[in-house]
């Protein structure tokens, strides 16, 4: 199965890189016979992206040309700059995992340090939530609108006979319709037995809009498919082992496992459009602003199997099993959406009324060996909700509001959010806002199957209840400030394991949880080096038995940046990465539900992570160079990312981002 995937992608990335290798040499002839080269490189008359010479056979473009849409349709651009962002943002994830303690392997799970509340899902997940990081959400899915064709190439050496590579490709076909295609694979052997990466993200986006902007669709596919071998972390005979650092364990594949068969796989298959035709519009003459009534239909099919196997039950581990361990677990999950939306002076802005309904079905296949017949097999509903959205703007004043609320169905719930902003290019920006909501637990909180005998439940849990505030304050010469104020009550979470059973079941908190976490980023220059300073204060004023956080985590990275050689060919970053969070109980991680549960025994925690990085561009490719972690030999080896499981040794880590623009 894995060698059949892993050519698979092979030959898809091959494609890729040929087309963009063919097309960059085809532009490259082109400007050499118009004077778009000089001294063998392009001209560089803009920031991030070359100017086309010739106007009548490519146009003039310039970065703001080429652009991102994100889910909420806010518009970046692509860039292709080098700053220490990029350098915190190259991992698997291509995200900044400041709030993440990553575990030893690439495309493992991470302990999160931190929690962000303010976009909370109105509608129940599957669950399996360790395995989420680097799933693809609809929000996370981005639109694109070129001039011209655009490939990236993403690359990043793992551990041990491991890599990855990220291949995007985007382009208009015409001014108005644009698709792009995207392959992530992973895989990754490890350092430990047993725990090996194989990972695959396939996304395929379209956007299109008439001439007249009355009718505009935008859609995507997407296809995930995440395995990982599971080792359940070393045994406890091996800690002291591990953090004596004993010569004869070195080599980590000599340590043993808890779990030496065990596999977990996350498949996704997702199908989404939205779509609005403008039923009326008429533009101001002389204000040029728009006015129109416009109704729409967003779609959204996905269907996700989660599943645990294993050759030989861990009843150590697990405890007692019935048969063989084969659990599968399916969410069949349809979204419709039917909305009018008016936009107009009377209303400052555009008034949105939308009718939902959410369609599932959660279960369990019938192949899966389970222990008992007592519990069902399957929850299903059709839920019906009512809602609507306003959003306006004044000058440098926006407002966006959004409610939802549950008439019919097994579930129940409601949804209510509200930001303010203020902002003025990157001169400054001020948010404030809150969210409330009411919402039923993830579908595995609620019904569980399995082989073994404790892994099988069924609640009768209410609803999760979320009261959240939240501020942000960013301005160039101050850096940036992150607030929020966090109230849950009937917070779901896995408990401590039954002494008797090895069971981690789910349970609700009796008391509400208040949570408050505080971030500050600020960047100093002086000259050619810099010292970034990232810093997060986390606080549990009420429920720290069953919601656990380190109270601080720091970043700080001091570096140097220059231009090299004449002519300014080589663009150098190099510096150095201190990282560290206050010990604490971190929440242990459950391979057999892919989640983390409460654990009082081991604290993790209270160690540096020091890593030294070399980054340079040229022209538009961004090369990294990284000795990751190297600090253990004088700082000990009682590093962990969740107990049981330890923090990645030294290694030497390359990678690189190559951007082609046709």
């Amino acid at each position: 199965m894995f060698v059949k995937n892993y050519m698979r992608r092979l030959i898809f990335l091959s494609i890729l890189i040929c087309f963009g290798w063919q097309t960059h040499a085809q532009i490259g002839n082109v400007l050499k016979n118009k004077g778009g080269y000089t001294n063998g490189r392009f001209n560089q008359n803009d920031t991030t992206f070359n100017k086309f010479v010739d106007v009548k056979i490519l146009g003039e473009t310039k970065y703001t040309d080429y652009k991102i849409i994100s889910y909420y349709n806010d518009t970046t651009y692509i860039d292709t700059t080098l700053t220490i962002q990029k350098e915190y943002k190259h991992n698997y994830i291509l995200k900044d995992n400041f709030e993440l303690m990553p575990f030893e392997n690439m495309g493992q799970t991470y302990t999160s340090l931190g929690y962000d509340f303010n976009d909370a899902d109105f509608f129940p997940i599957l669950g399996a939530k360790a395995k989420r990081f680097d799933f693809h959400t609809v929000k996370d899915i981005s639109y694109y609108r070129v001039p011209t064709p655009t490939t990236i190439f993403t690359h990043k050496t793992g551990f041990q006979q491991g890599q990855m590579l990220n291949a995007f490709l985007t382009m208009n076909t015409s001014e108005r319709k644009n698709f792009s295609i995207g392959y992530k694979g992973l895989r990754s052997l490890g350092f430990y037995r047993n725990e090996l990466s194989s990972h695959g993200n396939f996304t395929f986006t379209f956007n299109y809009k008439t001439k007249n902007d009355k009718y505009s669709i935008r859609g995507h596919v997407v296809n995930q498919d995440l395995i990982n071998y599971e080792n359940g972390g070393i045994v406890k005979s091996g800690i002291p082992l591990f953090e004596s650092n004993h010569p004869q364990f070195i080599q980590r594949s000599r340590f043993d496992v808890n779990l030496n068969n065990a596999l977990s796989v996350l498949r996704t298959n997702r199908y989404y459009f939205e779509q609005d035709y403008k039923i009326w519009q008429r533009q101001d003459t002389i204000t040029k602003k728009k006015s129109y009534l416009r109704i729409g239909h967003v779609y959204n099919y996905q269907l996700s199997h989660y599943e645990f196997s294993e050759s030989s039950a861990s009843t150590s581990f697990f405890g007692t099993a019935s048969k063989k361990i084969n659990d599968k677990l399916i969410l069949n999950k349809k979204y419709n959406q039917l909305f009018l939306g008016l936009k107009a002076p009377i209303v400052l802005g555009e008034v949105t009324f939308k009718l939902e309904n959410y369609n599932y079905d959660y279960g369990y296949a019938a192949d899966t060996t389970v222990s008992t017949t007592t519990l069902p097999n399957a929850l299903k509903g059709n839920t019906v909700a009512i809602g609507g959205t306003w959003k306006a703007q004044l000058k440098h004043f926006y407002l966006n509001a959004d409610a939802s609320n549950i008439l019919t169905g097994p579930l129940s719930g409601n949804r209510l959010k509200a930001d303010a902003i203020l902002k003025k290019d990157s001169v400054y920006s001020f948010i404030v806002g809150a969210l409330i909501t009411s919402k039923s637990p993830n579908f595995n909180y609620v019904l569980y199957r399995s082989a073994y005998d404790a892994y099988n439940w069924q609640n009768n849990f209410k609803n999760e209840r979320l009261k959240n505030i939240h501020a942000q304050i960013k301005t160039e010469k101050f850096g940036e400030i992150e607030a929020q104020f966090n109230n849950i009550t009937n917070y779901t979470y896995f408990g401590l394991p039954d002494a008797s059973t090895l069971q981690t079941k789910p349970e609700q908190a009796s008391s509400k949880v208040s949570y408050f976490k505080l971030k500050i980023h600020k960047e100093f220059k002086k000259g050619k080096f810099a010292l970034d300073n990232t810093f997060m204060f986390n606080n549990v004023s009420s429920g720290s038995d069953v919601f656990r956080v380190p109270n601080f985590v720091t970043r700080n990275t001091i570096y140097y940046s220059n231009f090299l050689f004449k002519g300014n060919p080589l663009y150098l970053q190099t510096g150095i990465t201190f990282k560290y969070f206050s010990a604490y109980y971190a929440n242990s991680f459950n391979p057999l539900l892919n989640e983390f549960s409460l654990q009082n025994d081991t604290k993790i925690g209270g160690f540096p992570m020091l890593n030294f990085f070399v980054n340079a561009q040229i022209q538009r490719t961004r090369i990294f160079f990284k000795v990751e972690h190297f600090n253990p030999g004088f700082t000990g080896y009682n590093y962990y990312a969740a107990p049981n499981y330890p923090y990645r040794d030294l290694s030497v880590r390359f990678g690189l981002v190559w951007n082609f623009f046709i």
